[in-house]
């Protein structure tokens, strides 16, 4: 029986099979493989640069001619890599290869073309970033035309976004965490529980939504946007159509702050470094954060911004999908259950999104790594020989994410749960955005201001 709202759920007999049964795992196995890979290729004396190639920017078509003409090889080593890992694995978790193959081939084409009109000049300056141009022509087309369903196969979303989580964590070194200092993770708490607990209490005691549903939302507008909505919803055995709704409506929000939060910003005078970090605090997406504090136009905002919402609110999503995992477990379904019934204790460890800690695992491998380079060896030589390949790959990861979050999302189907959630949604964004300018600049203003 699958759970569902105010339903317990039941327990499940599990063992080492899902080692290699389960989405979180391999996206661990995936990850993480593709980290020891990387460095592996560094102390041999190389780097997987090479294949870890996309577009680079441009204004005349003529230099991305001239890129893939050089690079064309590359490129399709990269889609044999990725085609490889992805139809391997898809295969042993029970999907069918022979519509996995062929979707994700157009998958990659597609995502090629994004990438390339995502680097255009002209493109970069109107804050079209790759992952949003994807999520913006997937809901065209899945809304415009009826997609067959073998695509499905394809379209999986929460796979390819663990997987990114799990490379960004190489990207995320814990000397670079530690750097934040305590201001960014003092501001990421403050907004990261205040806005969790009104959305929360919005969504369930204003509006009369499912616990598991309010948490969902609770998590996309107060930590980490999509992936935060997908580790959150596993945790607390949400359904898939609430994970669903939590993804459309952080994409929404995220769209109008990259236009709104610059503006803003610009025209209250307020310096780089704190319109970054209010940027980091009030954006709900990474990526459509990034192309905020790009528009801003200083290295001072994108570098605050990533201290306040890449490093000090994403590192929160597995402190907090093991805390709701614990009271969906002990509390929620147990008072369902009844009183005279005991959830078993393991269905915290089951559910908890295991990828998270292959997030860790990658960042405790580049921090063991980082410590061995000074500050400048380690952007000079370590940044553009491992850590920039890994970026470059959790790009194209986050890509296929958004893209297969497009050409699954149907506005009708969206309709279906009428406007509360996004009224508890709105709240939130209510008291986020002033909250984060507070902080940002009334409280913090002095620190932000000499990043």
């Amino acid at each position: 029986m699958k759970a569902g709202a105010g339903m317990p759920v039941v327990p499940q007999s599990r063992g080492w099979s899902e080692l290699w049964k389960k989405e979180d795992y391999w996206a661990i196995w995936m990850g993480l493989g593709i980290v020891l890979v990387a460095l592996i290729f560094f102390y041999a004396g190389s780097s997987i640069k090479s294949i870890a190639v996309a577009p680079p920017t441009w204004v005349n078509f003529s230099e991305v001619s001239r890129h893939f003409a050089a690079t064309w090889t590359w490129y399709i080593g990269l889609y044999i890599l990725f085609i490889a890992i992805f139809t391997i694995s898809s295969a042993v978790m029970g999907f069918k290869a022979r519509e996995f193959i062929p979707g994700f081939t157009i998958l990659f084409i597609i995502s090629i073309i994004i990438l390339v009109v995502g680097s255009w000049k002209t493109a970069i300056d109107l804050n079209l970033e790759p992952p949003l141009l994807a999520l913006l022509l997937g809901m065209i087309v899945s809304n415009a035309f009826k997609l067959p369903r073998w695509l499905d196969t394809t379209f999986r979303t929460e796979f390819y976004v663990k997987t990114g989580i799990v490379l960004l964590g190489a990207t995320l070194p814990f000397t670079l965490i530690i750097q934040a200092g305590p201001v960014a993770f003092l501001q990421a708490t403050i907004v990261a529980v205040v806005t969790f607990l009104t959305i929360f209490f919005a969504a369930t005691r204003l509006f009369g939504l499912d616990r598991r549903f309010g948490a969902t939302l609770a998590a996309g507008g107060s930590i980490c946007g999509v992936s935060a909505c997908i580790a959150l919803g596993g945790a607390v055995k949400a359904k898939k159509e609430h994970v669903s709704i939590g993804i459309s409506l952080v994409v929404i929000w995220a769209i109008i702050m990259i236009f709104v939060l610059p503006l803003a910003a610009r025209a209250m005078g307020m310096p780089p470094g704190i319109a970054g970090a209010w940027i980091g605090t009030s954006e709900f997406a990474d990526a459509a954060g990034f192309a905020a504090a790009a528009a801003i136009g200083d290295e001072a905002a994108i570098r605050s911004f990533t201290l306040m919402k890449v490093v000090g609110r994403d590192i929160w999503i597995g402190l907090w999908s093991l805390i709701m995992a614990i009271i969906a477990c002990t509390i929620w379904e147990r008072n369902a259950a009844g009183q005279g019934e005991r959830v078993n204790a393991m269905e915290v460890w089951w559910r908890f999104p295991k990828f998270v800690i292959g997030f860790f695992l990658a960042s405790l491998i580049m921090t063991f790594v980082a410590m061995q380079f000074s500050p400048a060896e380690f952007k000079k030589v370590l940044t553009p020989e491992v850590i920039g390949p890994i970026k470059t790959l959790r790009s194209w990861t986050f890509v296929f994410t958004f893209l297969s979050i497009g050409f699954t999302t149907r506005f009708r189907e969206l309709t279906a749960f009428g406007w509360k959630p996004l009224a508890a949604f709105t709240l939130g964004v209510a008291v986020n955005v002033p909250l984060g300018y507070i902080l940002s600049v009334l409280v913090f203003g002095h620190y932000w201001a000499n990043i």
